[in-house]
């Protein structure tokens, strides 16, 4: 064995440390499942060598047979995984083995609860790679050495998944990393060839080079070769490759929990080859949740891009937009140059034709899912809707495209839930409605019970409730859909067209005409407080509502604004009453100006209310209120 030198002992990055103790105490009850995640890591190892190398040849240390091996003792109860990649460097084995560089971290841990069969999907959610070897092993050893660095430059790591490692200098001859698990009692099922080759057939077939383990005698008379030979068990070649109709979908799945570092099977995915002016292959998937670092605009994303068939980056976000970042999968081109930089990538107009094209394929694929698989796609929706509602905005040629995809809660919907599209409302129309009405605000609760709704209940009209902090800003760029313009309900001047008679729109004008002298005295009452006070069209059992000028922020976009620190321009409401209300009847008949000032008041601050707008004097509101009970009840 090589003499150890540097040796020292390290602590665990904390996170790290409530993984591994989730981890050593069983929380997957499907165990097998280490070993996919190291060879998943050992594949990408030997991906990277492979784009190194592609500018400095001499990485290969002249052994181009790049493979990963897999053996075991059934004596020592140990397996061992080895590849020939491109190992790691004394300050990448502490970085990679020791720390999570993962966005999203502190979200993962905030949301286990001590749960243990909760917190291990949760784990699934997150991914974890090599913390998952102490799934099965008590001890876990790490030979590796970075390709380019000396013989005498290796790296022995070694922890018993608890508080810390030790880590030292070794002479490795061979580049690469060789992972040995130290079996825990109880599982010495994993020290076997049968067992190793079925997980593998399982898990990894799909692995684009061979892993390979030892040849056993077929039988115990058969005496075992003197050099140890070895046996490919994976078909070795690249999935996406393959013709669609040799693929299972098994496989699929199984491919994508490799790409997508994920532990449960995709929603949908969309396998396809180009052929023609651009050549290339795509492999798309919809995963079946999020990651916690969705929301996070700026963390890692995009597709593994190879180019004919080799590794050049792992997340490639130039072939889609930002708000399809959710997606994973694989591109593999044969139109790109293989020394291709990041630069290059952002300025090749072969990149744009490839993003446009996948972006389409991304959205046909959404299209299919929602029309062939009602409940997975509300599943999407559930995890991923809010993020395909910046699509409107970022991409104006598929606008209609993701309109069609959005999904809504509304009046006619089940209770609270986003199920409605806009191909539903449409079909639901009243004879001679063409708006699609809409009204936002901060929660389903407030919206339906909106004093905005109720001429739309009196005459059957359905209203789209949009209760998602980014609604408003999706609105100012979703103005029409299939020829129907949307209408936000609570915002100037409501006409309904054809929907209100003619006989009801002379009645309008005449009690409009009627109430002049009411509607200058709340004018002068209200003051500067409000842009214009009119009788509302709106209301059939509430007073009186603020509806927003035409052209003014919602107040969604004001909070919007305001909590990312920029200025708001001022604006004022508009305060309608409802002439039929008895309150009103009441303040249209006092005299006492002073108590109509008051009663006003009151009118316009629960107006406010209802609205969900706070109240700019809350103690002038309560001030006046106690006085009116106190008259009332004297």
């Amino acid at each position: 064995m090589s003499v150890e030198t540097q040796k020292e002992t390290l602590g665990f990055q904390t996170e790290v440390k409530q993984l591994l103790h989730l981890m050593i105490h069983s929380l997957y009850s499907n165990k097998e499942i280490f070993l996919r995640e190291l060879i998943s890591n050992a594949s990408d190892a030997v991906d990277k060598l492979r784009f190194e190398a592609l500018a400095k040849p001499e990485l290969l240390e002249g052994g181009a047979e790049l493979k990963i091996r897999v053996s075991f003792d059934k004596e020592a109860k140990t397996v061992t995984l080895e590849d020939n990649g491109i190992g790691m460097s004394r300050e990448e084995a502490i970085t990679h083995l020791g720390t999570i560089a993962k966005s999203g971290t502190s979200e993962f841990l905030k949301n286990m609860t001590g749960d243990q069969k909760k917190d291990s999907h949760l784990i699934g959610q997150f991914g974890v790679g090599f913390y998952s070897a102490f799934i099965v092993a008590d001890k876990v050893d790490v030979f590796t050495r970075r390709a380019g660095l000396a013989a005498g430059e290796g790296v022995h790591w070694s922890s018993q998944g608890e508080g810390d490692f030790e880590i030292a200098t070794i002479d490795k001859a061979e580049r690469g990393t060789r992972i040995v698990l130290h079996l825990k009692a109880g599982e010495d099922e994993f020290a076997d060839g049968w067992r190793l080759r079925n997980i593998i057939k399982k898990y990894s077939d799909h692995i684009a080079l061979p892993i390979e383990l030892p040849k056993e005698a077929a039988s115990e008379a058969e005496e075992q070769p003197a050099e140890q030979e070895w046996e490919t068990v994976n078909r070795a070649s690249a999935l996406w490759t393959r013709p669609r109709s040799e693929v299972k979908d098994e496989e699929y799945q199984e491919f994508y929990k490799h790409v997508g570092h994920d532990f449960e099977n995709p929603l949908s995915w969309s396998h396809n080859k180009v052929e023609g002016k651009l050549e290339y292959t795509s492999l798309l998937y919809v995963p079946g949740r999020a990651p916690f670092d969705l929301y996070q605009r700026e963390a890692p994303r995009g597709l593994k891009l190879y180019v004919q068939r080799v590794f050049i980056m792992d997340q490639a976000d130039e072939f889609l937009p930002l708000y399809l970042r959710f997606i994973k999968g694989v591109v593999d081109s044969n139109d790109l140059s293989l020394n291709i930089s990041r630069e290059i990538l952002q300025k090749d107009p072969v990149i744009d034709s490839m993003k446009s094209a996948l972006t389409k394929r991304v959205l046909d694929m959404l299209e299919k899912l929602a029309k062939n698989d009602a409940e997975q796609y509300k599943t999407f929706w559930k995890n991923f809707g809010q993020v395909l509602k910046e699509g409107p905005a970022e991409d104006f040629a598929n606008k209609d495209k993701i309109a069609g995809l959005l999904r809504f809660a509304s009046t006619a919907g089940s209770e609270g839930e986003q199920e409605v599209g806009l191909a539903d409302y449409i079909a639901r129309m009243k004879e001679g409605q063409d708006k699609i009405y809409y009204l936002s605000g901060e929660s389903y609760a407030q919206v339906k019970n909106s004093p905005h709704l109720e001429v739309f209940r009196k005459k059957g009209i359905e209203v789209l409730l949009l209760t998602d902090r980014i609604d408003e800003w999706l609105m100012s760029y979703l103005t029409e859909f299939d020829g129907k313009s949307f209408v936000d309900v609570a915002r100037g001047d409501l006409d309904l067209g054809s929907l209100d008679s003619e006989e009801d729109k002379k009645a309008q004008e005449e009690v409009a005409k009627a109430k002049e002298g009411l509607t200058e005295r709340l004018k002068s009452a209200l003051g500067e407080q409000v842009a214009e006070v009119r009788v509302s069209h709106r209301l059939t059992d509430s007073p009186a509502i603020l509806a927003i000028g035409e052209q003014d922020l919602g107040m969604q976009m004001r909070q919007i604004l305001e909590a990312s620190g920029q200025k708001v321009p001022e604006s004022k409401p508009i305060f309608e009453f409802n002439p039929a209300h008895p309150l009103i009847e009441r303040l249209d008949a006092e005299q006492d100006e002073d108590r109509f000032g008051d009663l006003t008041h009151i009118l316009f601050d629960q107006a406010a209310l209802a609205a969900g707008d706070s109240l700019k004097d809350p103690a002038a509101y309560v001030q006046r209120l106690n006085k009116l009970l106190v008259e009332m009840s004297a």
